[in-house]
C-alpha cells in the first residue's frame, strides 16, 4: 500500500520506510514524547533526516533541492507518517513549499529551510493585516498550528481588511519574538508534535518579510495534499496492524480473523485505505494542472482522505479490542495524529460545501494522455473515425439494456480493431491503458460513441482465453459486429451468491447434453441471441469441480424467458427456465468439469467492467439537476453540501480507476484480486451512499413517483448495483481471505 505508482517511487517509498524504522523507532519516540510536545526536536533524528535530503526534495535546485514535485514528496510524507515519524517534518515541508510558491521575498527563507531549519505555518480568521507607512501591521491570534513551538521560521497568512481572498503572506523568525509577537504553546492531541498559537499585537512586517505572489489554489493544494499523504500513512499502519492482530488472536478456539464480521471490518479497512490513497494521489498529481483542477483535487482529498484516517484508526482500535484502548499500545498515537490532521485542514462540512460550489464551476480532468501522445495512433484512428462519422448512423438500438445491433458503421470499426481495442489482434489492437485513452479521446473529439458489447464484453475474453478455434471463429466476429447479443445464465433462486451451489443439471446424451433447471436475474435475456450457462455435469465430486460452461442459443427448444418486474416497475431482468435443452459438445467451452475455472474469467471481466462503469445512482449530475430546479427541501447550502459529498464519492471512483490504469501502465500493478474487488466494493458503496444522500434533501417530494421526479426512482433502482456481479459482502469475503490472507 503506497502512493507510489512507478518503480522509482516504490523504491523511494521502501527506502524511506526503512530509514524511519531505523532512525525513529516507535519505542524511541515514546521515550521522547514530552520533548516533542514542547517543540524540542531530537538533534540526532532531525540531522539524519536532513542528511538524507528528505526535508528539501521539493525545493529548487538553486537551494540544494531536487525539484521532485508534490507527487514524490507526498510518497515521502506518507511513509514517514506510517512510521509515526516525530517532530515538525510536515509543518516544515509545508512552510517551505509555501515559500517556494512565492514569486519574491522567499530567497533567504528557502536558504534557511534548505539548511535544515524547522518551520511552521500559522493562519486563521483571527489574523488581520492593515497598511502602515512602514509596510504592514498584523494583529490577532492564529488558529492552533502544529510544529509552531520550536519552529525556527514561521510562514503566516493574514487577511487584509477581512478579505480572505487576498491575504498577506509573510514570515518571521523565532528570534523575532517580542511583545509584538508571541508563541503560546497548547497541549496537543498528537503527542509526537508541538502545538501552539501565534499572538500578534500590532506586529510590524517589513518589506523583506513579505512573500509576494503565492497562488491561493496552489497553496491550498500543497497544504492539503501533504496532510492527506500523512493520513494515508496512518491508514496503512492501522490496516497492517489490525490484520496482523486478528490473524493470531484467538477466541472460542479460533483466530478471530476467521469470523466473518471481523473479516468484513478488515476488508473494509483495505477499501478505505485504497480510496484514501487514490484521493491523495489525485491531489498530488494536480500540482502541474490549472487552478480549477487544483481546487477540485484539494477539496476531494480533504473530504475523503483525512476523515478516512480518523475512521481507520478507530476501526483499528476496535479490532484490537481492549489492548488497543490502552496507553501502552501504539494505536492511540496514530488515532491522535489522524484527528490532528483532520482538524488542521477544516471540518468535513466546510469541505463538502467547498467541493459542491467548485464542482458547479468545473469538472475534474482524469485524462492521462496529452493531445501529443501517440501521434501515429491518433492519425490512424482519426482517419477511420472521420470515415465513420460521414456514414449514416445505421445501428439499431435495443429496447432495454442490451447493446445496439451494428451494421455498416460497426463493420468499419471492427475492420480496424476499434470496437474492443484492448482485445488481442486480429479482434482488437492489443491496446494498453495509454492506447485505449487516446482512442477514447478520438471518439469523443468527433462526438462518436464507442460501441458497447454488453455482456458480450465479459464473454468474449473468456472465449479468447478458453474457447476452441471453432468457437472463436463462430462467435467473436459476429459479437463485435453486433450480430450476436449475449446474456449470462449463472445465478439461481436457490444458490444466490453461492454460484458453485447451483442445481441446474446437464445429463450426458449422444452428441451432447440435456440441460434442466432455472436461472434468475438474467439481464438482456429477453433480447439475447446466445447465453453462457453454468450447469452441473457431475454430482459425485466437490461442487466446484463438477461444473461445465455451456454456450446456448436462446431460441433453443426448451428455453423459456420470463420477465422479472422490479420495484421500479421496469422490466430489466428475467428468469430463464431450461427444460431438457439440448446442447451439442461443440458448444461446451474447454471440457466437462472446467466450468468453475472458466466462470472465474467471466466474473473477473464483469467486476472490472462494473468497477469502471460511469457513476450512476446519486450522481453529481442528478444533484446539480435538483439544485438547478430549486425543488428540494432545506436550504441551498444543504443541497450544495450533498453535491460536494456525492462529487467526492464520484471522484474517488474515477481516481481508483485511473490510478489502477497507471500502475498497470508502469508495470507495478498488483497481481492479486485486490484491485478489481476493491473497486467493485467501493463503486457499490459510493452509489448506495450517494443515492441515499440525494433523497435526503427531497423532503415531501420524495413521495412523488415517476416520471414527475426521477430521484426516488434512482434510489429504488439501487439494488441492481448492490447485487450485480457479487454483493458487497461476497466481495468483502474475497478481499479478506484472498487478499489479506485471513483464515477461513
Amino acid at each position: 500500500m503506497s502512493l507510489a505508482i512507478d518503480v522509482d517511487q516504490r523504491a523511494l517509498a521502501d527506502s524511506v520506510a526503512a530509514f524511519a524504522r531505523k532512525i525513529a523507532p516507535l519505542s524511541g519516540t515514546r521515550e521522547q514524547l514530552h520533548h516533542y510536545a514542547a517543540g524540542k526536536v531530537s538533534a540526532e533524528v532531525w540531522t539524519a533526516l536532513c542528511e538524507q535530503g528528505l526535508h528539501s526534495l521539493h525545493l529548487p535546485e538553486a537551494y540544494g533541492g531536487d525539484e521532485c514535485g508534490l507527487a514524490t514528496l507526498a510518497v515521502v510524507a506518507e511513509q514517514l507518517s506510517a512510521a509515526l515519524f516525530p517532530g515538525p517534518y510536515l509543518s516544515t515541508i509545508t512552510a517551505s513549499a509555501l515559500a517556494m510558491l512565492a514569486a519574491s521575498g522567499m530567497q533567504r527563507l528557502l536558504e534557511d529551510f534548505a539548511a535544515g531549519m524547522t518551520g511552521a505555518v500559522v493562519a486563521g480568521s483571527g489574523l488581520r493585516a492593515v497598511r502602515d507607512p512602514r509596510g504592514w501591521v498584523v494583529s490577532g491570534i492564529s488558529d492552533p498550528a502544529a510544529g509552531l513551538p520550536g519552529a525556527r521560521r514561521v510562514v503566516v497568512r493574514a487577511d487584509i481588511d477581512g478579505n480572505p481572498e487576498a491575504p498577506l503572506w509573510f514570515w518571521f523568525s523565532a528570534a523575532d519574538q517580542s511583545a509584538a509577537v508571541q508563541v503560546i504553546a497548547n497541549e496537543a492531541v498528537d503527542l509526537t508534535r508541538s502545538l501552539g498559537r501565534a499572538e500578534f499585537d500590532d506586529y510590524p512586517v517589513s518589506a523583506v518579510q513579505v512573500l509576494e505572489g503565492i497562488d491561493p489554489a496552489a497553496a491550498e493544494l500543497w497544504t492539503t495534499a501533504l496532510a492527506a499523504a500523512e493520513a494515508t500513512g496512518v491508514c496503512t499502519w492501522c490496516l497492517d496492524t489490525a490484520v496482523e492482530y486478528v490473524g493470531v488472536r484467538e477466541q472460542f478456539g479460533r483466530p478471530i480473523g476467521s469470523f466473518q464480521a471481523v473479516q468484513h471490518k478488515a476488508a473494509l479497512m483495505l477499501v478505505r485505505a485504497q480510496v484514501a490513497a487514490a484521493a491523495t494521489w489525485d491531489a498530488a498529481r494536480a500540482d502541474t494542472q490549472p487552478a480549477d483542477q487544483q481546487r477540485l483535487a484539494a477539496a476531494h482529498a480533504a473530504l475523503t482522505a483525512l476523515p478516512a484516517a480518523v475512521d481507520q484508526a478507530l476501526e483499528c482500535v476496535s479490532l484490537l479490542g481492549g489492548i488497543g484502548f490502552t496507553w501502552e499500545h501504539d494505536a492511540h498515537l496514530y488515532w491522535r495524529r489522524a484527528i490532528s490532521l483532520g482538524a488542521a485542514t477544516g471540518g468535513a462540512d466546510y469541505w463538502a460545501r467547498e467541493l459542491g460550489e467548485r464542482s458547479l464551476l468545473a469538472e475534474r480532468d482524469f485524462s492521462f494522455v496529452t493531445p501529443e501522445s501517440l501521434p501515429e495512433l491518433r492519425a490512424r484512428v482519426g482517419a477511420v473515425l472521420d470515415e465513420v462519422a460521414a456514414m449514416p448512423d445505421d445501428e439499431i438500438p435495443s429496447a432495454g439494456w442490451a447493446p445496439a445491433r451494428g451494421a455498416d458503421r460497426r463493420a468499419r470499426l471492427v475492420a480496424d480493431g476499434l470496437v474492443a481495442p484492448h482485445f488481442p489482434r486480429p479482434y482488437g489492437l492489443g491496446a494498453g491503458p495509454a492506447e485505449q485513452a487516446v482512442i477514447a479521446e478520438e471518439f469523443e473529439r468527433r462526438e462518436l460513441t464507442q460501441p458497447e458489447l454488453g455482456i458480450g464484453g465479459w464473454v468474449l475474453p473468456t472465449l479468447l482465453d478458453h474457447g476452441s478455434a471453432e468457437q472463436r471463429d463462430r462467435f467473436v466476429a459476429d459479437t463485435l459486429h453486433g450480430r450476436i447479443i449475449w446474456c449470462q445464465l449463472f445465478s439461481e433462486p436457490g444458490a444466490g451468491s453461492d454460484l458453485a451451489g447451483l442445481s441446474t443439471s446437464a445429463r450426458r446424451v449422444e452428441g451432447g447434453w440435456l440441460l434442466t433447471g432455472q436461472k434468475v436475474w438474467n439481464s438482456q435475456a429477453q433480447e439475447a441471441d446466445w447465453a453462457v450457462c453454468l450447469a452441473r455435469t457431475d454430482a459425485t465430486v466437490p461442487k466446484h469441480a463438477g461444473l461445465t460452461y455451456f454456450l446456448i442459443p436462446m431460441d433453443s427448444e426448451g428455453v423459456d424467458v420470463r420477465p422479472l418486474r422490479q420495484v421500479t416497475g421496469i422490466w430489466e431482468f428475467n428468469e430463464v427456465f431450461l427444460d431438457e435443452v439440448f446442447v451439442p459438445d461443440s458448444q461446451v467451452v474447454a471440457g466437462p468439469g472446467d466450468g468453475w475455472r472458466i466462470a472465474v474469467t467471466t466474473l473477473s471481466n464483469e467486476r472490472l467492467a462494473m468497477g469502471s462503469a460511469h457513476f450512476g445512482h446519486g450522481s453529481s449530475a442528478l444533484v446539480r439537476r435538483l439544485l438547478d430546479s430549486g425543488d428540494h427541501a432545506g436550504s441551498r447550502d444543504d443541497a450544495v453540501r450533498v453535491l460536494g459529498r456525492n462529487t467526492a464519492l464520484e471522484l474517488s471512483v474515477a481516481a481508483l480507476n485511473l490510478r489502477n490504469a497507471l500502475t498497470r501502465l508502469n508495470g507495478v500493478a498488483d497481481t492479486n484480486t485486490s484491485s478489481n474487488s476493491v473497486r467493485k466494493v467501493w463503486h457499490a458503496i459510493a452509489q448506495r451512499d450517494a443515492a441515499r444522500a440525494l433523497i435526503s434533501i427531497l423532503g415531501p417530494r420524495a413521495a412523488v413517483g415517476h416520471p414527475d421526479q426521477p430521484y426516488t426512482f434512482d434510489f429504488l433502482g439501487l439494488p441492481a448495483i448492490l447485487f450485480g456481479g457479487g454483493t458487497i459482502e461476497i466481495q468483502l469475503n474475497i478481499i479478506a481471505q484472498r487478499v489479506l490472507g485471513l483464515p477461513r
